[in-house]
């Protein structure tokens, strides 16, 4: 940490990058604060994810959990890129996700969408993370994903192309974006 500055360099580093993503310097600064009081939180140890795959090799609740996960299409390796993340990285990519989620349905609220209809909207168009056993955002195909996937679900997002009329008609043709995901996963393009 700089003598003037309260971030180290890490952490200084999301802030740059965040700010020209964004576009504003003060909301990456708001986001980045509380992604580093969330990461404190969490007490996660640096490169968590080689500990979480050896402490599954002799823990049995470990390593059921990993096998639920498993299920749910997460591989050792994004175990690994998702928790051998710095905890403040992985904790501002959620902010982030969560903002963008935030924005649509605020926005579909202003165009006067009901808020059933704004929430669907959101779930149509962007993954839900969460624990996949929790039935309250949805059922089947359309639970929650499990966080390790999130790095492999943009790799394929950004492969379709935002602007492909194939990619938005895919899209359409599933409940939500979370069913479109676990499809993928199953023929392999996940």
């Amino acid at each position: 940490m700089g003598f003037f500055n309260k971030y180290n360099q890490i952490e200084q580093e999301l802030l740059e990058m965040y700010s020209s993503i964004l576009g504003s310097r003060e909301i990456a600064q708001s986001l980045l604060d509380t992604a580093i009081e969330l990461d404190k939180q969490n007490k996660m140890p640096p490169m968590a994810g080689d500990l979480i795959i050896e402490k599954a090799k002799t823990d049995e609740k470990a390593h059921a959990s990993l096998e639920k996960k498993r299920k749910e299409g997460v591989r050792d390796e994004d175990i690994r890129a998702w928790w051998n993340l710095h905890g403040v990285e992985r904790m501002m990519m959620l902010k982030v996700d969560e903002m963008s989620k935030t924005t649509l349905y605020l926005a579909l609220l202003e165009q006067g969408k009901p808020v059933e209809e704004a929430l669907n909207m959101v779930a149509k168009h962007h993954p839900v993370f969460g624990n996949p056993e929790d039935t309250s955002h949805g059922e089947g195909d359309d639970r929650p994903l499990p966080e390790e996937l999130k790095d492999r679900i943009n790799i394929f997002v950004e492969k379709q192309g935002l602007g492909n009329p194939e990619y938005k008609k895919k899209v359409d043709s599933f409940s939500t974006f979370n069913a479109l995901v676990r499809h993928e996963i199953r023929n392999g393009n996940i």
